[in-house]
């Protein structure tokens, strides 16, 4: 046999692999880690802190010079650490990417991954398929590559045979079988990614609100901090004092750890997705996919387990029913023996019209090979008795408008596709109309098979062959749905979000699938994509409702319900997995590409990768992504409460006009902000999902919002400042201390270690506080976030080392808490559990309130 019939064998494609290496662009050149630490240390907020330890220094104050510098290093190596890591984990996420290809070895169509492609191989493509090397046309059947990746044009080229085609297009339209020449770093996709590798992406909208945060935050605290600096001085505080006291603040006020925080949440929340199939090719989309109202879902493969399967075939001559185990080639037909005899014609016609499925038997489990549909009807050719098809032959291939693909060979025209598409050209044929209607009915995907004898000049055009045809018969696929969708829908209503039904079946069919699963609304609304209003306010007035079904859809139908979706203000996740999705995917808030059964240009053109095409899969990551922006916000809450706290000290000594002692030192506050506040932020970065997340709509809106900001200054953190800066008092005042009088050094340093002990164990509180917005502490489970436990447990060593190891006691200014100071400063942790309990339980009959009188 020629190469053309039998392609390479396994092993000489084997053997290329190990000369010339996988077909894999060379990575792209790395920055130097040390690059990206410089980065770290040089960003506003520690050109801020540099300038403060120089100020320091040149004031006469190195040990706050040094602690300064350590914040700032300390910060920026955890910053890089996190970054580098999270995008490690994004490229390992990227390296998930199922990139399959199909070749011709050892004379049979096998999957191989992309980067075993060798020279030599024959590459065999279809609509939606992405070239993965350079190569040679040798046949093509309506090919029209989308080459805009290389050259910019929108247009698709036409290759005929003896053209190349190159790594990195799409097929657009049509099929080929291409003869790779080039593969990896020799291809031109990798010269052109050469050019391009030092790009920087732009910045994620999530990024740039983060950044607006941190950057007012560290503006007030700068703002603040020189206030504060020239009341000291109108209070008659020296220079150098004055200078201590405002850097002192500034400090308090800036949350070092905020950006990286949120980088290491979203990329667990990343990691987690994808173990659980769901393959985020974006961090900032993990938030976007959280704030989700409305999903457009296909129904094959995702409501449904896209397990194709023959059960049914109506014929001229009678029906016919088909009966056998999964994928398996052997069955039982039941049926009058005209009826099964025209079955056989019908199986062998829809073989040939998808030669490139097949089965394959491994590990004794017959799997599909191709399309599970083309799949299906090779197994019931099988089933009846069908040989393969024939070898030479010219084919029309599937076409999402045309919703036909048709095949020309030595015995005749041979043509499938959805039955209104095909019954129009076919002669007229008794009863053919009912049999549609009864076969959708029961929830069957119907497909139309019909034939005639070759003429002269149907191998020229699908206009010349798609003709005067005869029907052969209906057949019946049975797609069962996937056992959990109804509980995934459930959760999505409970959850505020709308779902619709967006599939090219017919509307009987999606309409009996809609019904099994319980997607359809009480409005029970089916319509066909030709039905839909040209006006897009018309069009997102029609289906601004739950459980819609659209059916009968085309790719230009799907872009236009995401625009008018968009337009009635949803964010819209919308799924696709064909050539012509790509548009509507990129159109969508969230792009959800199979990854199982999708097209390559679909994947590519998603920001959420299925990689078991299941909608279970959505509903999870949607909760996952509720979850991170939840996290988000309760380190937020963390963060500034703690800030409350450490500012309090600075604010009473300003106001009381000194007569009353700073409780904490500069050096304390750079204590708290770097030994014991990250961890506990960290760990609520990690909070998982929890029985209210997909409760009600979420509404995100801004990060700092007002409930936060009165939980903030209203509730969490005058409990903290309050109880501290009493115990420091208290402390005091049973030393000996009078009001005006300057405090005993070893006293002061006493009530100062008892200040801080109240805020570190006031922040303990916190974090358990932070866990829930709405419920109280004891009603959450203390092992639900083990991390939290760890890093409690570390915060209070850390306290320990602070206030019991030399020299850190009399560097901090802060000495162990006498018995009063521990009874005082233990005070914080049920003052603060109390204050956010009762807040909480206001909160709650507000709500209930606002439920009853609505």
């Amino acid at each position: 046999m020629t190469l053309a019939n039998t392609g390479l064998s396994s092993a000489e494609a084997a053997r290329r692999l190990r000369v010339d290496g996988p077909n894999v662009l060379p990575r792209a050149r790395r920055r130097h880690p040390l690059l990206l630490l410089m980065e770290q240390l040089i960003h506003f907020f520690a050109l801020m802190l540099w300038v403060a330890a120089l100020f320091a220094l040149l004031a006469g104050m190195p040990a706050l010079a040094v602690a300064i510098v350590v914040v700032v290093v300390l910060n920026g190596v955890f910053a890089f650490a996190q970054e580098y890591r999270a995008d490690r984990a994004a490229q390992r996420l990227r390296d998930l990417m199922p990139l399959r290809a199909m070749v011709r070895r050892d004379g049979h169509p096998h999957h191989v991954d992309a980067s075993e492609l060798v020279v030599g191989d024959e590459l065999l493509l279809e609509a939606g398929s992405r070239v993965c090397a350079d190569g040679e046309v040798l046949t093509a059947s309506g090919l029209a590559v989308d080459e805009s990746m290389l050259t910019g044009e929108s247009v698709p080229v036409r290759p005929v045979a003896g053209q190349q085609v190159h790594a990195g297009t799409y097929v657009a339209e049509g099929e080929a079988t291409v003869l790779v020449t080039a593969i990896g770093g020799h291809t031109e996709l990798a010269g052109i990614a050469a050019l391009t590798q030092d790009a920087k992406p732009p910045r994620s909208p999530l990024a740039g609100q983060l950044h607006r945060v941190v950057v007012i935050l560290a503006l007030l605290a700068t703002a603040v901090g020189a206030a504060f600096f020239g009341v000291s001085l109108l209070l008659g505080l020296p220079l150098t004092e004055g200078f201590l006291f405002a850097v002192g603040v500034t400090v308090a006020l800036v949350p070092e750890g905020l950006l990286p925080t949120v980088t290491l949440s979203l990329a667990r929340a990343a990691q987690t997705m994808a173990s659980r199939n769901a393959l985020v090719r974006r961090l900032d989309a993990v938030e976007t996919l959280g704030a989700t109202t409305f999903i457009c879902t296909d129904k094959t493969g995702t409501l449904t387990r896209n397990e194709m399967s023959v059960v049914h075939v109506w014929t001229p001559a009678g029906e016919v029913s088909v009966h056998g185990n999964g994928y398996e080639p052997i069955g039982t037909v039941e049926g009058a023996p005209a009826a099964v005899d025209r079955v056989r014609a019908l199986a062998a016609s829809a073989k040939r019209c998808s030669p490139r499925a097949h089965v394959r038997l491994q590990d004794e489990r017959w799997l599909p090979v191709g399309d599970p549909m083309e799949v299906a009807l090779h197994v019931l050719a099988g089933r009846v008795g069908v040989d393969g098809p024939s070898a030479d032959a010219v084919r029309f291939p599937f076409d999402p408008r045309r919703r036909r693909s048709s095949v020309v060979d030595f015995d005749g025209v041979h043509v499938t596709g959805a039955p209104e598409t095909v019954l129009p050209r076919c002669l007229p044929v008794h009863g053919a109309e009912d049999a549609i209607a009864a076969l959708a009915g029961r929830g069957l995907r119907v497909l139309a098979v019909a034939g005639r004898p070759a003429r002269p000049g149907d191998e020229k055009s699908w206009e010349n062959a798609e003709r005067d045809l005869e029907l052969l018969g209906l057949v019946g696929l049975q797609d069962p749905p996937r056992d959990d969708v109804a509980e995934a829908i459930a959760s999505c209503r409970s959850a505020g979000i709308r779902i619709a039904m967006i599939t090219g079946d017919h509307p009987a069919t999606a309409r009996a699938i809609a019904d099994q699963v319980g997607l359809r609304g009480p409005d029970q609304l089916v319509v066909e994509g030709a039905e839909l209003p040209a006006d897009l306010d018309e069009l997102g007035a029609l289906l601004d409702r739950d459980g819609v079904v659209v059916a009968r859809v085309t790719p230009e139908d799907k872009l236009r319900i995401a625009k008018a979706l968009q337009r009635k203000g949803h964010v819209v996740a919308m799924t696709g997995d064909g050539v012509n999705d790509g548009p509507a995917l990129r159109a969508a808030d969230i792009g959800v590409a199979m990854g199982a059964s999708g097209t390559d240009v679909a994947r590519e053109a998603a920001d959420l990768v299925l990689l078991d095409d299941h909608f279970g899969t959505i509903v999870g990551a949607v909760e996952l992504g509720r979850a991170t922006f939840a996290n988000i916000r309760r380190f937020l809450t963390y963060h500034l409460t703690d800030n409350v706290a450490e500012l309090t000290p600075f604010v009473v000594w300003a106001l009381s006009g000194g007569t009353i002692p700073l409780a904490i030192t500069v050096l304390q506050v750079l204590a708290l902000d770097i030994g014991t506040d990250l961890l506990p932020a960290l760990a609520l970065g990690a909070e998982p999902p929890n029985s209210r997340t997909m409760r009600g709509r979420l509404r995100t809106g801004s990060l700092i919002d007002a409930s936060l900001m009165r939980r903030v200054f209203g509730v969490l953190g005058p409990a903290e400042a309050v109880v501290s800066m009493a115990a420091f008092v208290v402390v005091l005042l049973a030393g000996g201390w009078r009001l005006g009088t300057a405090p005993d050094a070893a006293l002061l340093a006493t009530a100062s270690g008892t200040a801080f002990t109240a805020i570190v164990l006031g922040q303990l509180a916190n974090a358990y506080a932070c866990r829930s917005a709405a419920r109280p502490v004891m009603k959450k489970r203390l092992r639900g976030n083990r991390l939290l436990l760890w890093a409690v447990a570390f915060e209070l060593a850390v306290l320990i080392v602070f206030l019991f190891v030399p020299p850190l006691p009399g560097l901090l200014g802060g000495h162990a808490p006498s018995a009063l100071g521990w009874v005082l400063a233990a005070a914080t942790v049920p003052a603060v559990l109390l204050a956010d309990t009762a807040a909480k339980a206001v909160q709650a009959r507000k709500h209930a309130r606002m439920l009853t009188d609505g």
